[in-house]
């Protein structure tokens, strides 16, 4: 089930330095929004903070009615919210089907129909299932780790840069489970690749150092506009 996301206001600050200024914007339930910007606009920042992994300075996240700016990450997880992070992170040294099967006894979904629900979205898992994780490509670890993440059995799910370093044609595969699992749950996207995110996005947000400079429906932001904020 998918939830209404709600950040208000956020600060972060590095030291004396403030990495996010005042942002703020809402998902709405089952829709994606896509957050772009150029490299160091401070977008990976801003999804830690929403993770707990970095605390916040100032500003509310709010999960449907609930305030979870100070929870702990782990609470943020079992509330429902999943993070697929740049570079992946999955357990190199352990099987696919073990990276799998940790996600899922951690959750308490071991055993259940969202194992099955969860592979065929990405079938070739399967085929890969006692291959050490550290032995697939990049691609392949990239469907593994979103994979795990869905295990977790998330209202909200949040991908970092989900296409960097991918051949094409896993791209499409992601990009193809990304839009059957909208409407179903929610998704918070950082991407660099403008038509993967523009092809997903029910709205938009752009970061530039910290602050928003551009939101709103992703249908009433051109082209042209995206590509100026975030071309180098």
């Amino acid at each position: 089930m998918s939830v209404r996301f709600r950040v208000e206001n956020l600060d972060q600050h590095y030291g004396s330095a403030q990495v996010l200024r005042r942002v703020g914007f809402e998902i709405e339930p089952g829709e994606c929004l896509a957050v772009l910007g150029r490299n160091g606009a401070g977008k990976t920042t801003l999804l830690k903070c929403l993770m707990g992994v970095l605390p916040t300075t100032q500003g509310r996240i709010l999960v449907d009615d609930a305030d979870i700016t100070h929870w702990s990450t782990h609470r943020r997880s079992a509330r429902g919210i999943a993070y697929v992070p740049q570079g992946r992170e999955i357990f190199s040294e352990l099987t696919v089907g073990e990276n799998v099967e940790a996600a899922a006894r951690a959750h308490g979904t071991f055993g259940t129909g969202l194992m099955d629900e969860t592979l065929a979205l990405f079938p070739a898992l399967r085929q890969m299932w006692r291959r050490p994780g550290g032995a697939l490509s990049g691609g392949q670890q990239q469907q593994l780790a979103i994979a795990r993440a869905l295990m977790t059995r998330p209202s909200l799910l949040i991908l970092d840069e989900p296409t960097e370093g991918i051949q094409p044609n896993i791209v499409t595969a992601i990009k193809d489970v990304l839009g059957a699992l909208k409407g179903r749950i929610s998704l918070l996207l950082v991407e660099q690749y403008l038509d993967f995110a523009i092809s997903l996005a029910d709205s938009i947000v752009v970061l530039s150092r910290g602050t928003v400079i551009e939101a709103g429906r992703a249908e009433a932001i051109s082209r042209e506009q995206l590509t100026r904020h975030i071309a180098v």
